[in-house]
């Protein structure tokens, strides 16, 4: 144990939050921060675009992968109409982003407008036969890629991990400790830096 991290412990034991929690917590920490160092940096995103040949940028490929949907990572019902402002919701960015973003897709021929069958005056973003292909192939790299690291773990390996996963994903959502214990550990903290910064 890092003697850095005596205070944290004793923290968090006060707070109700044992060793075993702890530990546990600290590991997690440090498999994210590596985990979100990697993910930054899109290194998945940046391979396939490399090894698949395509001259595109990982905004661009994003913007393509909101349009196609796939309803695995977005839930949406595939008959629904995908307009800009669907893009930038999909993507959380910025509209004016993701106009640019997908009007750099139509002139490369990759995405078309269409008038909505539900109202005429809107446009509607569609996949060309060359962006839905480029989609297409980009999944079933990502797919070959993760299956083929996946097939080293027993299937009840991946039956245990998959809905722990989806529920440690859930974590940063979860509702405040109705205890109040936490927040007012938090309010502690705040004031400790508060009393420093004074001093």
């Amino acid at each position: 144990m890092s003697d850095r991290d005596t205070q944290l412990r004793a923290g968090l034991s006060r707070a109700g939050i044992g060793p075993p929690e702890t530990d546990a917590a600290l590991d997690l920490d440090a498999i994210l921060q590596r985990w979100r160092r990697r993910v930054m940096k899109r290194e998945l995103g940046h391979r396939a675009l490399a090894d698949l040949g395509l001259d595109l940028d990982m905004a661009q490929l994003d913007a393509l992968m909101a349009i196609w949907a796939p309803a695995n990572e977005f839930g949406d019902a595939p008959d629904g109409e995908t307009m800009v402002g669907t893009v930038a919701s999909r993507l959380g960015i910025d509209p004016s982003r993701a106009s640019r973003i997908t009007a750099d897709l139509i002139r490369l021929g990759l995405v078309r407008r269409t008038p909505s069958q539900q109202d005429a005056r809107r446009a509607i973003l569609e996949l060309t036969a060359e962006g839905a292909r480029i989609v297409q192939t980009v999944r079933h790299y990502k797919f070959l890629i993760l299956g083929n690291f996946l097939k080293g773990w027993t299937t009840e390996e991946i039956a245990t991990f998959i809905p722990l996963l989806e529920r440690f994903s859930a974590w940063s959502e979860a509702p405040d400790d109705p205890t109040g214990r936490i927040a007012t550990e938090i309010a502690a903290l705040r004031e400790k830096l508060k009393r420093r910064r004074a001093e």
